[in-house]
């Protein structure tokens, strides 16, 4: 059955984000809130924990999974950015987009877009993300708290606590933070493609809606 936490949406309580940051460690699957949406998220390195999140969303190994990364320098540890990209990533992080871009050697394969050998990063702006993100010192591997039969994402931690509660070790409730998921950009090729157009404005990255 999976613990609740009520945490505080701008100043949370440190004692509960090293609890979470404990269980990711030890193999759980927790549903955290983001600038975006509710997300789901597990250790990086955790097989089982992996499967589980992909049972969870119902999705395989041709979905891109997202790293949650604590800022631009540990995204560059784990995807391969040219200047060009540099500059856009620095231009639109922290924020709600979602950039798919060619995974390093750090990333475990298992994660990986099994045909495309990519992976999703992005740098969230929520306070409660950032200090669990901070506590780990690594990414968070993530998806977007989408319950199955649902076409957007849920609209608060009491709807995935009800739906997932013997499906996860922890939800952590920060109260409403949406329901539209990032704007996912492919920054693989010689031109940026969206894939998603949500809560990121695309007039920051210079195309018009």
């Amino acid at each position: 059955m999976a613990q609740y936490f009520s945490i505080h949406p701008t100043h949370p309580q440190p004692r509960l984000i090293s609890q979470a940051a404990r269980i990711l460690r030890e193999g759980g699957v927790i549903a955290y809130p983001t600038d975006s949406c509710y997300a789901i998220g597990c250790h990086l390195g955790d097989k089982d924990a992996l499967q589980r999140l992909r049972r969870l969303r119902q999705i395989d190994d041709q979905h891109h999974l997202t790293l949650m990364c604590r800022d631009l320098s540990e995204i560059s540890t784990y995807a391969r950015i040219d200047n060009a990209c540099y500059r856009l990533l620095k231009k639109l992080t922290p924020g709600s987009y979602t950039f798919i871009l060619e995974a390093s050697r750090e990333v475990p394969k298992r994660l990986l877009h099994a045909r495309r050998k990519t992976i999703g990063i992005r740098v969230p702006e929520h306070a409660v993300v950032l200090a669990l993100l901070a506590d780990l010192k690594e990414p968070i591997l993530s998806a977007t708290a989408l319950l199955p039969e649902d076409h957007q994402p849920a609209s608060d931690a009491h709807e995935l606590r009800e739906h997932w509660e013997h499906d996860l070790d922890l939800v952590m409730d920060a109260g409403p933070c949406g329901i539209e998921p990032t704007t996912v950009l492919d920054l693989t090729g010689p031109d940026i493609v969206v894939v998603r157009q949500g809560k990121g404005n695309l007039g920051a990255v210079g195309i018009q809606a």
